[in-house]
């Protein structure tokens, strides 16, 4: 079979209506708003390939206007799914486009009007593939295979119609839309069939690398507070425990809420529940830099700080005892009041490891308990 333009387009109708409903059923499983975007891009090219097959027949406005405007709102929504992904609000600008392409049906025909109708429809496409790349550029945080290979494949695309765009006004090529006559359109279906299926490859590639993610990150977190769970703690806290220095001490800070099971019995578990992520958000926002904070269980809860003192680790835990104390009191009454003790090690040497740094923030916790509760405690490791 001859690879003339019907023939082009009749693969590309199949290679669209492939990736529209591989992506759709990409969506249905883990409901990314950006693959419902880029799978209706491609429902819309494969309407506009079976549309572009009309203008043979003389339907030139169909096949022709009509088919090319679904073009340009295929790559509209491609960029609307790729700001969905890198989670930034397009200009309003964006969305008038439509009103270029308007403009185009109110230009009266002529010999040139094939020309003036492929320039600006390259120009709108280059327009809108480049802004797309451009949103994927790494923003200082490393990108995926995926949306690496997203981000150069819509790259060239762009560069590709802008310099369709170019050739039709600097080089006088000819061009004949209603009868898909000119190398540039030969050239131009080529692409297209090809930038399908390796823009469809990249948008598979980087979901499929954004979920992973996701599970990896749920692995790490406790799912009520979203803080570091134990088995994700012991992993990290190696190459912060290896920075300690008589120079640069580190510290650990043991969190446990007194009298918390009288919120649960008192005012039920839901309660409970809200003062664990009330205390987190907390941790979080009194957290200094480069520390690690976990939920280890219950309502116990650890800080790993680096370049500490005694005295700023006092004063950390003082911060958030009273932040928290005053919350509890407001929030749930109890007969005794619901705070927090608190046990430091202090260590001028890369411990052993986490568990004997624990053990001994337990001792300091718990020597905090029998001191009245409601206090910090923090002692020097040997």
């Amino acid at each position: 079979m001859a690879l003339d333009p019907s023939t082009i387009l009749v693969l590309s109708t199949a290679l669209a209506a492939s990736a529209s409903l591989y992506l759709a059923v990409e969506w249905r499983s883990v409901r990314e708003k950006s693959l419902l975007f880029w799978s209706a891009g491609f429902a819309v090219i494969t309407v506009g390939c079976v549309l572009a097959l009309l203008r043979t027949s003389g339907y030139l406005l169909i096949g022709i206007w009509f088919a090319n405007g679904l073009l340009i709102a295929a790559h509209w929504l491609f960029l609307v799914g790729v700001a969905r992904f890198t989670d930034v609000r397009l200009s309003r600008a964006w969305t008038l486009l439509a009103l270029a392409w308007l403009a185009v049906l109110l230009l009266p025909g002529g010999a040139w009007w094939s020309r003036v109708m492929f320039v600006v429809q390259s120009l709108l496409i280059a327009g809108i593939s480049l802004r797309a790349s451009f949103l994927l550029r790494p923003h200082g945080v490393s990108l995926s295979v995926g949306a690496v290979q997203l981000r150069y494949v819509l790259l060239l695309h762009g560069l590709f119609y802008f310099a369709k765009a170019a050739s039709i006004v600097a080089l006088d090529t000819f061009v004949d839309l209603a009868a898909f006559r000119g190398e540039v359109i030969q050239i131009s279906l080529v692409e297209g069939a090809m930038a399908i299926m390796l823009i469809a490859l990249s948008m598979t590639g980087t979901e499929r690398h954004r979920r992973e993610e996701r599970i990896e990150q749920l692995a790490a977190r406790d799912p009520l507070t979203a803080l570091y769970n134990r088995r994700a703690l012991e992993q990290r806290a190696p190459g912060l425990l290896a920075q300690a220095s008589p120079h640069s001490p580190g510290a650990l800070l043991l969190i446990d809420i007194d009298n918390f099971k009288q919120v649960n019995d008192l005012h039920g578990h839901s309660a409970g529940d809200k003062l664990l992520v009330a205390l987190s958000e907390m941790i979080c926002n009194t957290l200094p830099q480069g520390a690690l904070a976990a939920r280890l269980g219950g309502d116990e809860f650890v800080i790993l700080l680096r370049e500490a003192s005694s005295e700023s680790v006092v004063t950390l835990g003082n911060a958030l005892r009273s932040m928290f104390g005053q919350m509890a009191q407001q929030a749930f009454a109890t007969p005794k009041a619901v705070t927090l003790s608190m046990g430091g090690t202090l260590f001028e040497q890369p411990p052993a490891g986490l568990e004997a740094l624990l053990e001994l923030g337990d001792a300091a916790l718990y020597a905090s308990k029998r001191d009245g509760r409601n206090s910090v405690r923090v002692v020097r490791a040997a």
